[in-house]
């Protein structure tokens, strides 16, 4: 008999243990739940990922952090953003950390792959609904340095390399831990874990997201251009939804929701209930998990 708890253990604020990528791209442990959650930029995939990672008490992968940390490394190390190889070089050796804490901050340190250092720091914080931070080197907590505008402009013009993905791919197959992964991307229920027992897709208008991504700027005091958010939005997309690797689209079995005028709250009471039915499939049992307060 099953005898694991009806409800989910409390949340782990520890973060995950590094791991470097790997040449190999096996699968993702199929004895561990997955709960991949994709759509385009400014959606609100990470906001809903970490909480649901912190009510279930799961790890945590935010794979847009994986590019624009790629690209932080490449600036940093003189590394041109269309060198494949050299970049496919630079994210075998990645080391990366995510932690979800209570203030909705999913925060993302530096392991072993060592650069040159300096605060980092690019300007306006723009970058998908994540983490905040001071700098050190190697350990260092990545803050501003990958959430600006130019850290997802770089972003995007490396992460249609195929031979760019192809070495993350193992290095994210790996976060799929006990006692559960709960994953945001773009190519997480269709590629990296297509076996994942819930994939939900997330959509909004273009204009909804720019609008959320200009509140958010803005609370952090930085002074940005609601049409300049909206053509960059549309043209991520473009790139996003034509690149030849992993393209950005919605997985078959994937639930999907449109979380334009929905809050936050109302976005997770939404996808809790498509949770809730996949408990099963997800852990293998019959309890259900708790539902949000």
């Amino acid at each position: 008999m099953n005898n694991a708890p009806k409800s989910p253990p409390a949340p782990a604020e520890a973060p995950v243990a590094l791991t470097k990528a790997t040449k190999a791209t096996p699968p993702a442990d199929p004895a561990v739940p997955v709960i991949a959650i994709d759509g385009p930029v400014g959606v609100g995939k990470g906001t809903l990922a970490q909480a649901l990672a912190r009510r279930l008490g799961w790890h945590y992968l935010e794979s847009g952090a994986l590019y624009r940390v790629l690209g932080l490394l490449a600036e940093r190390r003189g590394v041109a953003l269309d060198d494949a190889p050299a970049l496919a070089a630079l994210a075998g050796g990645l080391e990366l950390s995510f932690t979800v804490t209570e203030g909705a901050t999913a925060i993302v340190r530096l392991g072993g792959a060592g650069d040159g250092g300096g605060d980092g720091t690019d300007g306006a914080d723009g970058g998908g609904d994540g983490a905040d931070g001071e700098t050190a080197e190697t350990g260092e907590i990545l803050g501003d340095a990958i959430r600006s505008e130019q850290a997802g402009r770089r972003a995007s013009q490396i992460a249609p390399l195929p031979a760019v993905r192809a070495a993350l791919l193992a290095w994210q197959r790996a976060r799929a831990r006990p006692p559960g992964l709960v994953a945001d991307g773009r190519d997480m229920g269709s590629v990296v874990f297509p076996d994942s027992a819930c994939k939900i897709f997330l959509t909004a208008d273009a204009e909804a997201r720019a609008a959320r991504r200009l509140l958010q700027l803005q609370e952090k005091g930085f002074d940005v251009n609601l049409a300049q958010l909206l053509r960059d939005i549309k043209a991520r997309d473009e790139r996003d939804s034509k690149r030849a690797a992993s393209p950005l689209r919605c997985a078959g079995d994937a639930y999907q929701l449109d979380t334009t005028g929905r809050n936050a709250a109302q976005v997770l009471a939404a996808v809790w209930l498509r949770v809730e039915r996949a408990w099963p499939r997800l852990q293998n049992l019959h309890a259900q998990p708790r539902r949000p307060a």
